[in-house]
């Protein structure tokens, strides 16, 4: 399950994250309206948190742009904006809740399980298969031809986005952005590193390969061809 967050508050920010991180959702954080507003259009998320008063794109504008584009990914307003005025926008523009700080995470967490379970555009899967490799996301359980395979949180997050995207190349910096939430530099080795890491797990016992390098462009998981 992907969440979206978009909060220039940096602590605020940082404590959702890892809350929903820790619940077992896999985190994007925007620190600004324009980020927000290119990821909410480009990507597809279960849920999105916004806040209304950010830097260059409020959150206003972004729920407008989302719901133009005939998007109904369920939208949560974390704002201090507290008038019924305020309130009564959000939900006329489009939100399916809206929740006044400060708040307690636990209200948030409640919230954004309620959001999923009405369902939004995408349905997502909690158990992901390929070839003999399952992934059992709220038990955060992976095992290849029935043994247990044993992942950190990021190599968790990584699998889960190369399984769910399967067959489609990902390149670097979307693998960056999208696991690590950071921009990718040319210089650094931290994606190709994970990569073998995770490769050495998953795929070095086993003589079926599901990892592959697609030279000069990333990485992609499927079932080798006879001709690999």
């Amino acid at each position: 399950m992907r969440i979206l967050i978009v909060e220039d508050e940096i602590k605020t920010g940082d404590y959702l994250k890892q809350g929903l991180t820790e619940a077992g959702f896999q985190v994007c954080l925007a620190r600004n309206g324009l980020d927000g507003h290119h990821l909410a259009m480009t990507e597809l998320f279960d849920v999105i948190i916004l806040d209304i008063m950010l830097p260059d794109v409020s959150g206003w504008r972004i729920l407008e742009s989302v719901r133009e584009a005939k998007n109904d990914t369920p939208v949560l307003f974390l704002s201090a904006r507290d008038s019924v005025d305020d309130r009564v926008k959000g939900l006329e523009l489009g939100a399916d809740d809206y929740l006044i700080k400060p708040f307690a995470f636990s209200e948030v967490l409640a919230r954004v399980r309620t959001l999923i379970r009405r369902g939004g555009v995408q349905k997502v899967a909690d158990i992901l298969t390929i070839a003999d490799l399952e992934m059992d996301i709220p038990k955060r359980k992976i095992q290849r031809a029935g043994k247990r395979i044993l992942l950190s949180n990021k190599e968790f997050s990584l699998l889960e986005l190369l399984l769910r995207r399967e067959g489609e190349v990902l390149s670097r910096s979307l693998i960056a952005s999208q696991v690590w939430d950071m921009n990718f530099e040319s210089d650094t080795n931290v994606i190709d590193v994970a990569i073998r890491r995770l490769r050495g797990k998953v795929d070095d016992e086993y003589s079926i390969k599901l990892i592959h390098t697609v030279r000069g462009m990333g990485y992609k998981l499927e079932v080798e061809n006879a001709q690999n």
